[in-house]
């Protein structure tokens, strides 16, 4: 009885202390079962959202065009979600035919436009308005129940998103003793950031083969993120990787280069919780710093949980169906135009046959 009474004044003492010199506690949640905040990276913290508004501008063509009976394009089309908001679509040009679809499988909105013997060079404008919003999903919850049936989907493995072997052995490796999906999500993004480099000498945004990538550590943003979603897909966290483009922060300009992709998590209980181990490490290079830098440790707390205003939404998912279906198979994801002639597949990277022109203008 003694001892506890003395244990309390001395608490109370300590508490008169701190408020008197202006000391206080940290905001953040914590769970009590464990006495513990649920993640490094969790903020209580209520933040206004950035926002920005632009005009987006596709202009796209087809060179070899001539003696064609049959020329095709497909384009994504961005969705209208929480955080952004998508108006005056319209779509332009010398074509014959125009549809616009939504896959039931991803959500996708596709753009599909068709020339029959073209007797000039096929041409198409495409456009729209966005309102985006940053994201910021750093307040997770302190208690998980069961993962939804609906996210089932998301476990599952892709045609370059492998969830077993090296990857699997891997990522069990990183987030052994990790009892929920945000403890492993944050195990897993810690590990990229700290084992993954990013290569600037591959074309485009990668093409995510997670097998080749757990040997290599190399790579650009959808290579990074396919490796995400992979390993937390293989200890059952359902992820997702989110194609998209940047506008810049200037008020104009040619954003064809500008192609990204980013990933989420999915917390039970919370929702999805977006990453961007990839733009961590682009800083790393492009400033020439390490991982025990101040401005580095800052972009890797931000983007565990947050997405900045720049960056537009355009299409989800892998081994994409497109609608009408390609000649064959499916895309790997759908971001950039594609297009066939006489059912053959054009070079959407190279930009040989299909030229195409991404520009934005601030609202």
């Amino acid at each position: 009885m003694l001892k506890n009474r003395i244990t309390k004044q001395i608490l109370s003492v300590v508490l008169l202390v701190a408020i008197a010199v202006g000391w206080h506690m940290p905001a953040f949640a914590v769970d009590e079962s464990t006495g513990a905040a649920p993640s490094k990276y969790f903020s209580a913290k209520k933040v206004s959202p950035k926002t920005r508004q632009a005009a987006l501008t596709y202009k796209v063509n087809v060179e070899n065009y001539q003696g064609a009976n049959r020329v095709r394009v497909w384009l994504p089309c961005p969705p209208s979600t929480s955080y952004q908001k998508i108006s005056k679509i319209a779509v332009n040009g010398n074509y014959d035919l125009k549809r616009i679809s939504r896959d039931k499988q991803t959500g996708n909105k596709i753009v599909y436009v068709e020339w029959k013997k073209p007797k000039e060079k096929p041409e198409l404008t495409f456009s729209f308005r966005v309102k985006r919003s940053e994201i910021i999903t750093k307040n997770f919850s302190t208690s998980e129940g069961q993962i939804p049936s609906s996210m089932k989907k998301y476990l599952k493995e892709t045609a370059l998103i492998k969830t077993s072997g090296d990857i699997k052995a891997t990522a069990e490796r990183v987030t052994k003793g990790k009892k929920t999906s945000l403890a492993k999500a944050e195990a897993i993004y810690d590990y990229i950031v700290e084992n993954y480099q990013r290569d600037p000498n591959i074309i485009g945004c990668g093409r995510g083969d997670v097998c080749n990538l757990a040997i290599t550590k190399k790579g650009k943003c959808a290579d990074i993120h396919s490796v995400f979603v992979a390993m937390c897909r293989s200890v059952g966290v359902p992820a997702r990787d989110i194609q998209g483009i940047r506008i810049l922060p200037e008020k104009s300009g040619d954003i064809t280069g500008a192609y990204h992709c980013r990933a989420e998590f999915y917390q039970p209980g919370y929702g999805w919780v977006t990453v961007d181990p990839s733009d961590v490490l682009k800083f790393m290079l492009k400033e020439k710093l390490t991982l025990n830098d101040a401005k580095v440790q800052q972009k890797r707390d931000y983007f565990f949980g947050a997405q900045n205003e720049n960056f537009i939404d355009i299409s989800r998912g892998r081994d994409v169906r497109l609608i009408p279906a390609r000649t064959k198979g499916k895309l790997n994801y759908f971001v950039y135009p594609f297009a066939e002639v006489d059912g053959k597949a054009l070079d959407y990277l190279s930009q040989k046959n299909l030229k195409y022109k991404v520009t934005f203008q601030e609202l």
